[in-house]
């Protein structure tokens, strides 16, 4: 009899453990965003959908030279007046909004900036694409009598706002597209206040350190927006074309593109340049990180 009871307690039993293990729950797997879709938070004239990580200081110097016209008189530009130049710093305050600040040779412009990444594009595709919101405020810092009569400080100031949505197609490939908008509280007579345009980016990988980069910014011309019957000097597209060399800490950008200005709004709103052999001039990027 003991025997009897002794078999249907361990029948019992066994039953209660597999029981058990049939109903544990499985551990969800976690799909981390893409490594490195770009090498840098800056694309030529552009900001790519990468936000660094929380606690990183990023410093960004960028060179435009003059344009190439005068050949070897002014080295192809390189020696030419009318260079411009910028320094920024960036920093990540939580996880994927960043703020920073830059200042600009051309105009004096003291720029304000903010990036969000509100989600990244993840290793297995749960997200595909990411996406990421960047807008900056800009005072342009000249002397008073350059506004005129009626000068106002409000008059010097411009915004720039952009949606970015990005995707790493594969280890050499990543691409993005963007839509923005530019105002500025002070423009010239039959200029318009307001632009919008679109932009395109890429880079290609051909090793672990290196990359072909290309940009194009297009302002796009919409009666509905514009103030005038007219177009007057509406901005030419501007394009850039470059190789990007980087490590885990440090990127650098050499290109040629046709936009001297740094500052996107800047290039939205007045570039008339062509991308041709005259108007074209080099320029450079050097990014570099600290975390803290």
């Amino acid at each position: 009899m003991k025997k009897i009871i002794y078999l249907i307690v361990l029948v019992l039993f066994s039953g209660q453990l597999i029981w058990a293990q049939e109903e544990a729950p499985v551990e969800k797997k976690v799909d981390k965003p893409v490594r490195s879709p770009w090498e840098s938070g800056t694309l030529v004239n552009h900001q790519t959908s990468v936000t660094q990580y929380k606690n990183t200081l990023e410093m960004v110097i960028s060179h435009r030279f003059g344009p190439v016209e005068n050949g070897i008189s002014d080295v192809f530009g390189i020696m030419a007046p009318g260079a411009n130049i910028r320094i920024g710093f960036n920093y990540t305050i939580l996880d994927d909004l960043s703020v920073g600040f830059g200042t600009n040779s051309q105009k004096k412009y003291q720029d304000f900036q903010a990036k969000y990444t509100p989600f990244q594009q993840t290793r297995e595709n749960t997200i595909p694409v990411s996406l990421t919101i960047y807008g900056n405020a800009a005072i342009d810092a000249r002397a008073e009598e350059t506004f005129g009569v009626n000068y106002e400080f409000t008059d010097r100031l411009s915004y720039f706002s952009e949606v970015i949505v990005g995707r790493k197609v594969n280890d050499w490939l990543s691409v993005q597209a963007s839509a923005n908008f530019t105002h500025y509280n002070a423009v010239d007579t039959l200029l318009d206040n307001d632009k919008m345009g679109l932009g395109f980016g890429g880079r290609v990988k051909f090793s672990p350190q290196s990359s072909l980069t290309l940009e194009v910014g297009v302002p796009l011309k919409i009666e509905s927006l514009s103030q005038y019957s007219s177009f007057t000097d509406h901005p030419k597209p501007h394009f850039s074309i470059g190789y990007e060399v980087s490590t885990s800490t440090h990127a650098f950008q050499i290109f040629v593109t046709n936009g001297l200005g740094i500052l996107p709004q800047e290039l939205y709103m007045f570039n008339l340049s062509e991308f041709d052999a005259k108007s074209i001039r080099f320029g450079f990027n050097i990014t570099r990180l600290w975390n803290f």
